[in-house]
């Protein structure tokens, strides 16, 4: 079966994760696949390495400064429907809006739905909910979301998280042990949160939960995106000094790092107020670190019992202290995080694409 999977970035975002970790896995089942990307920013490739059996085909992409949001949006769109010729595959199965407004006729993963306000990001948003001939939904919170508001029943399959990777991360042999404790001695004893500060992450909540924390610095890694936050940014700088807390803002953190971070934090905070599914937070349990998260009924499917649950930056605050210190839940987590494989993912997927026609 030829697979084409198709998503907008090089960059570390987790729609960009799920692409490369679900084409590795078809085609380590066998499957010929091919991701095609645009390729941002001067990249000559993703932001790790990929699994030589998936053929990569990147779209040059380079940034143009001063380009707004909207303008970039359809130019990101035309310049990969431009490059994308859909007749080779058997499947083409588009990641994001972007992709799937550039593709054609193609199956969509639906990851999670979002409310935008640039006129160009909303008419992508809605096209590409619409117009697929098949949608995917990585947890039934999403698909029941998308069945309420556009009356499309999705396939739901899960993602599925390296969970090996991350417990590797945090056993206790020289190598594992050496990687955390750099981070330890960089950033002290701390509490992680990985995805950058935008609205969706709830950056502002969980700033505010922040200075509740006894001191414990709070460490942000992540962020790459394709919009605009800058605004969203000032107000949470300004608030920071208002409250007069110095959050460590990392940026997107090299892949082969990532593990020995999270595997080094007292606690992972993930109070997102719309997500479809939650990797960052499934990485952290297989990690062993105890994990508070925003209560959404995706993170109560997903995660079940095996984390804290707080809305509003006192809860957040009061939930993360307690995670410090408690660890009664970490055995849990690990078995939760181990549920979900790639392998899973992949064999779901192959099934889903036979009833296609």
């Amino acid at each position: 079966m030829r697979i084409a999977l198709l998503s907008y970035s090089t960059k570390p975002r987790g729609g960009v994760v799920h692409t490369l970790y679900l084409a590795e896995a078809l085609a380590a089942a066998g499957a010929d696949v091919t991701v095609w990307s645009l390729a941002r920013g001067g990249d000559e490739g993703f932001f790790r390495p990929v699994d030589p059996r998936v053929r990569l085909s990147l779209v040059p992409f380079p940034d143009r400064p001063d380009e707004g949001v909207g303008a970039r949006i359809l130019r990101s769109i035309s310049v990969l429907r431009d490059a994308f010729d859909g007749s080779q595959y058997d499947v083409v199965h588009a990641q994001d809006c972007i992709s799937a407004n550039a593709a054609g006729r193609c199956v969509r993963t639906v990851h999670h739905l979002d409310h935008f306000t640039t006129p160009e990001l909303a008419a992508c948003h809605e096209r590409a909910i619409v117009e697929p001939y098949a949608q995917v939904c990585v947890s039934t919170a999403v698909a029941a979301e998308l069945l309420a508001g556009w009356g499309l029943k999705a396939t739901v399959i899960p993602n599925g998280v390296d969970a090996a990777r991350f417990a590797a991360a945090a056993a206790s042999d020289a190598a594992a042990t050496a990687a955390r404790e750099a981070w330890r001695a960089r950033l002290g004893r701390y509490v992680l949160t990985v995805g950058g500060i935008e609205p969706r992450k709830g950056s502002l909540d969980l700033l505010e939960a922040a200075a509740g924390l006894d001191g414990t610095p709070l460490v942000i890694a992540g962020g790459e995106t394709l919009f605009d936050y800058r605004a969203y940014r000032a107000a949470w700088d300004a608030r920071a000094a208002e409250l007069g807390i110095a959050p460590v803002v990392l940026g997107p953190v090299d892949d082969a790092e990532l593990p020995a971070l999270v595997a080094g934090a007292e606690a992972f905070a993930f109070p997102s107020v719309a997500e479809g599914f939650g990797l960052a937070p499934l990485e952290a349990l297989a990690a062993g670190v105890p994990l508070v998260v925003s209560d959404l009924p995706v993170f109560r499917e997903i995660l079940g019992d095996a984390a804290t649950y707080a809305t509003g930056p006192a809860a957040l605050a009061a939930g993360l202290r307690t995670a410090m210190t408690d660890r009664s839940r970490v055995d849990l987590g690990r078995v939760v995080a181990a549920t979900y494989t790639w392998e899973a993912a992949a064999a779901a997927h192959l099934d889903f694409y036979s009833t296609l026609s």
